[in-house]
């Protein structure tokens, strides 16, 4: 150790700036105040205290050491010793590295394997906080020391759960970087208790004296997984646990400490750092310490649990326990094997009221081990691995309807129980309660009579009995005391009207004697009519003489008010059809009037005109589609196309509208965008809720001049030399969109032999493709065709792709 000291002359020291330099400073000296000379004794003491443990915890492993030579050498004390410092001189070691050498050798338990397995392993791992470069042999001695003397501090302070926390922060895991540990009591109530602790800040201890049931900590995440837990963050795990807010970036490792299958507590170990993934060498010795520290908390019995031919006394007073229940209970107590692990769990009782799911008598049993007597518990998530937790966990167990499988002559069978399963002391109390079928299936049978709204009943003629469930008792809207009401005494609680059925109803029964049923009112004493049917059947004695009747009530009335809520609606529903298939045929008609699928060519001066309409194949979707050709006072020709939005009568009526008012506005001589904003305000105002699309054309024979304009329409179509192509979009909102529309008109110059087409979107609307598409295939069909006008016009129709069912009007001009 170096001291420094500080010169009261004026003097600095060494190194250090004088006062008259640049940038120099001056410290002043302080005193040390009495509280500060108070804290610096005690953590000498401290630290004074805790390697006076750390050397007692050595003397301790050497001590042992001595004593296995005096064993083995049949030598005294002194000799051993001797022997001991010349071993010790021969081979380089320390005293402590070759006292745990001797005790591993003799011992050949779990601590010496955990030593033994860095031997094998030539890694470089060795520990939480770096690599390991010594030899093998270095690091075994160092294992060894590290955990034999935590076993001998830990086993000269096993009455002082405290001490053996610090010895092992000291000897074992202070080495492998930890900071702190804490052993924690597993209570059977779920709770976890702090038994022992080292390296916490004060006051942390005494927060954490007590974790109660439920609450998610590291330790309780060992205790329920029943193995070796690592954590590389505290903080990212989001878990609470002792000392979090001291070190929340720091690692825990914590393992449960059980010996013979049952677990006391969990050990857990605290790192300041994040902690890296572990080599199996670090988490073999954090389990060996963990068993250390379980056999200093272990208060079991024998592992027999047998005093000779007597049972101990808490295995006793549970026996006793048992004898009283009135459930059917078994005792269990564990059964270890050589290296002391749980192997099975021997009966060591069964109660007078035990039955067993196969029907064995209980003397076949008692005694014997579980899993001989019940094989089938071995199955995943069975009987036997819920007795296993509760024997390690102390947390008690209870199911309802659980199923147990039992061989019988190798054949499985399964019986249904409620099952209850706790620990008392080291033995554990088996309770199950098995289902009895009898019982089950009246129960299935209340149930289903309940929800059947079923009612039975059973008439003895003979003694003039009548017995009643409690179903039925409620049908009839009665107390159960009230007496039942006979069946020949049943019209009298019916519905008039339903007296000649229930007449021949009671005939066919009592007179009879045939099974019979009926559907009456029945009125009950609160005023409540229910529908209800009623079924019997007639039971005969030996002389074939109608001894009793016995049957069935059900509450029909859901059934019943169904059908007549059906009935209407049927009723409903066959006058809705007849309307609407009379507003249909008549918008056919009208439609048909005004516009017949195959009207004859138009002849006019400087050209042909043909249409062709194909109505909706459905009735019900009668559109609005509508064309017009017309020719003007001026001259002119009006060619027209439109398609009203929707079906129906409204649909058509729009149409006749449209199309007429069209056909009077023309007569003004004003040009197709002038036509189309005045029908856009005709559209608005004058039709209800109309919206429609049309192209508008004016057609000059003199000049083959054609001005056309549209309103939300697909442009024409023109056929020329063989080819085709659609008319260049412009611009134009559908009618009845907007109160005011300006439109905008397009000329075009046609010559002789030159095809217009003027079609709905019915000609070329697909679901499964765009307008694009379909127009595209509409040109190459139009270029493609042949013959005279009325031909191509069928052949357009009968090619169309469209699959939307609904109205297509087509109509073909051909220039002279």
């Amino acid at each position: 150790m170096t001291a420094h000291t500080r010169r009261h002359d004026g003097a600095s020291p060494q190194g250090a700036p004088t006062g008259g330099q640049p940038g120099a400073s001056t410290v002043p000296h302080q005193s040390p105040t009495p509280l500060g000379r108070l804290v610096a004794t005690v953590e000498r003491l401290r630290r004074e205290v805790l390697e006076a443990q750390a050397a007692a915890d050595g003397r301790a492993l050497i001590e042992l050491a001595k004593g296995i030579l005096i064993g083995q050498l049949n030598c005294t004390p002194a000799a051993a010793a001797h022997q001991l410092d010349v071993l010790c001189r021969e081979g380089g070691m320390s005293p402590l590295e070759l006292a745990a050498d001797i005790v591993n050798q003799a011992s050949r338990d779990h601590v010496s394997e955990v030593a033994a397995e860095f031997v094998r392993r030539t890694g470089t791992e060795a520990g939480p906080d770096g690599p390991d470069t010594g030899a093998p042999a270095e690091r075994y001695s160092a294992v060894s020391v590290r955990l034999r003397t935590a076993e001998s501090g830990m086993l000269a302070a096993a009455a002082d759960t405290q001490a053996v926390a610090e010895s092992l922060l000291t000897n074992a895991l202070g080495p492998l970087g930890a900071t702190a540990v804490a052993v924690w009591t597993a209570v059977p109530d779920g709770s976890l208790t702090l038994a022992g602790h080292a390296g916490f800040a004060p006051g942390e201890a005494a927060r954490w004296r007590h974790v109660p049931p439920g609450v998610s900590t590291v330790a309780r995440l060992a205790l329920r997984e029943r193995r070796l837990v690592t954590l590389a963050r505290l903080k990212a795990e989001g878990m609470p646990s002792i000392g979090h807010l001291q070190w929340p970036g720091g690692g825990r490792m914590a393992a449960p400490t059980g010996t013979g299958g049952r677990i006391h507590g969990v050990l857990e170990i605290c790192w300041p750092q994040p902690l890296a993934p572990q080599p199996p060498q670090i988490e073999r010795q954090v389990e060996a310490l963990a068993e250390l520290c379980a056999h200093t908390m272990d208060t079991a019995p024998p592992r027999d649990h047998t005093i000779g031919d007597a049972v101990l006394p808490d295995v006793a007073e549970l026996i006793d326990l048992a004898e009283g229940l009135q459930d059917p209970a078994v005792v269990l107590t564990p059964v270890l094997d050589s290296e002391g692990r749980l192997s099975d769990f021997r009966i060591r009782h069964a109660g007078s009221r035990f039955v067993d799911p196969v029907g064995r008598p209980r003397g076949d049993v008692s005694g014997a081990l579980l899993l001989e007597a019940y094989p089938m518990a071995a199955g995943e998530s069975g009987l036997f691995d819920i007795i296993e937790r509760v024997h390690a966990t102390g947390e008690p167990f209870r199911a309802e309807r659980m199923s147990l499988t039992a061989l019988v002559d190798q054949i499985p069978l399964t019986s249904v129980a409620d099952i209850s399963v706790s620990r008392h002391g080291a033995a554990v109390l088996l309770i199950w309660r098995i289902e009895d079928e009898t019982a089950r299936l009246a129960n299935l049978l209340q149930h289903a009579q309940r929800l059947g709204r079923i009612g039975g009943f059973e008439e003895n003629l003979t003694t003039g009995e009548t017995t009643w469930n409690a179903q039925l008792y409620a049908l009839h809207g009665l107390p159960p005391t009230a007496p039942p009401v006979r069946l020949r005494d049943l019209p009298g609680y019916a519905h008039p009207d339903d007296s000649a059925a229930l007449g021949r109803f009671l005939r066919a029964v009592l007179r009879h004697r045939r099974p019979a049923s009926v559907n009456l009112r029945l009125q009950r004493p609160d005023g409540i009519t229910r529908h209800i049917r009623v079924v019997a059947e007639p039971v005969l004695d030996a002389d074939q003489r109608l001894h009793t009747v016995r049957g069935a009530y059900q509450d029909i009335s859901a059934q019943h008010w169904t059908e007549v809520a059906l009935a209407a609606t049927r009723d409903q529903l066959a006058h809705t059809e007849a309307e609407s298939a009379e507003r249909n045929r008549l918008a056919l008609q009208l439609q048909h009037a005004i516009m017949p699928p195959t009207p004859p060519a138009i002849e006019a001066p400087g050209l042909r005109v043909a249409v062709r309409y194909r109505p909706a194949e459905t009735e019900s979707l009668v559109g609005g589609d509508w064309y017009d050709t017309v020719v003007l006072p001026s001259g002119l020709i009006l060619l027209s196309v439109g398609d009203v939005a929707g079906h129906g009568i409204e649909a058509a009526t729009g149409m006749v509208v449209l199309r007429n008012a069209l056909r009077g506005l023309a007569v003004t001589g004003a040009g197709p965008a002038q036509l189309l904003s005045w029908l856009n305000t005709v559209t608005h105002h004058l039709a209800k809720h109309l919206t429609a699309t049309a192209v508008c054309g004016l057609f000059d024979p003199r000049t083959r001049v054609m001005r056309w304009a549209r309103a939300g329409h697909l442009p024409p179509v023109l056929v020329r030399g063989g080819g085709a192509e659609v008319f260049p979009l412009i611009e134009g909102l559908l009618l009845g969109a907007l109160p005011d529309i300006t439109y905008t008109e397009r000329e075009v110059q046609l010559e002789p032999d030159d095809t217009l087409l003027m079609f709905t979107d019915g000609l070329v609307e697909r679901r499964d493709s765009s307008v694009q598409d379909s127009l595209g295939h509409l040109v190459a069909a139009a270029a493609a065709g042949t013959g005279d006008l009325d031909g191509r016009l069928d052949r357009l129709l009968a090619d169309s792709r469209s699959d939307t069912d609904d109205d297509t009007c087509v109509i073909g001009i051909q220039v002279g």
